[in-house]
């Protein structure tokens, strides 16, 4: 059976004068290929290009990077508030809808679970540390493959049958979150101070998962992270017509 290809969105990257340009973390490619698919990067140039990109693609990743601009969820920035980019915000939402409508499935990571919803009609939490009664550590300052705090899984969710438990260990690494949730996605795990950290499409025809973690960065040596990208990978292949 031939491989499926997974686009995986890209952030923004500025060495010096001489090299800038589309960044994707390294995890994200091998996750993608340990798991018998073949990673691409889409490049955030317009959003017609990128909708031109996605019949190539059999399965999406919504990658992490920069903060949403809040022009999208029709708020004023909040003066913590980091960096932020609308041409990919503006790209990464036609995505988001385009995968959704065309049943490709969908894995949203970090950023990427708050730009689903934000596309879906969500808000978001501009800046943790600011907005939210007494949160826990959610920028760690280990390595990013290592687990810092503990998340609740509802145990009717599809997260829950890959992880295989109610009460995980996961990374984490922004300060912003979801904060009203779109009313076509479900919370489906939160961090002990509220936090959302997971939500599953309540029309679940095709694989449509965010996480606020980097899973990617733990699979190869979590299993139950391993499971998540095996799990996408799987929904994202074609079955050949006999």
């Amino acid at each position: 059976m031939k491989k499926p290809v997974i686009g995986i969105t890209g952030a923004y990257v500025d060495h010096n004068h001489y090299m800038e340009g589309v960044y994707v973390h390294h995890d994200y490619h091998k996750s993608v290929a340990n798991n018998g698919g073949i990673p691409i990067i889409v490049p955030f140039i317009n959003a017609e290009i990128a909708l031109e990109t996605l019949p190539l693609c059999d399965g999406i990743i919504l990658s992490g990077g920069e903060d949403v601009d809040p022009q999208f969820y029709g708020q004023d920035p909040h003066p913590q508030i980091g960096p932020s980019i609308p041409e990919r915000d503006k790209v990464e939402i036609a995505i988001v809808k385009y995968a959704l409508e065309n049943n490709i499935p969908l894995l949203a990571i970090c950023r990427g679970i708050q730009i689903l919803n934000v596309a879906l009609g969500g808000t978001l939490i501009q800046d943790i540390p600011c907005q939210v009664k007494e949160p826990i550590q959610h920028s760690q300052i280990v390595k990013r493959s290592r687990d810092t705090h503990w998340v609740n899984i509802e145990n009717d969710s599809k997260l829950f049958q890959l992880l295989g438990s109610e009460h995980v260990r996961v990374n984490s690494l922004h300060h912003q979150s979801i904060d009203r949730i779109a009313s076509e996605l479900r919370v489906v795990a939160r961090s002990s101070d509220g936090v959302v950290e997971a939500v599953e499409y309540v029309h679940p025809s095709t694989f449509t998962v965010g996480v606020q973690w980097h899973p990617e960065s733990m699979a190869s040596t979590n299993t139950g992270m391993n499971n998540l990208f095996a799990e996408f990978i799987k929904s994202s292949m074609k079955v050949p017509v006999l």
